[in-house]
């Protein structure tokens, strides 16, 4: 996020929106469990 640089926080909610797009369901899932969170 640094990287791309954004200055607003709608530019920053955009592009993180974009980067959402490129993880799975499950590949969220799995990060989240292994930092220990319970997933529904």
């Amino acid at each position: 996020l640094r990287r791309a640089g954004e200055r607003t926080v709608d530019a920053l909610w955009r592009r993180m929106g974009q980067l959402v797009d490129l993880f799975s369901a499950q590949e969220c899932a799995n990060y989240f469990r292994s930092a220990g969170y319970v997933i529904n």
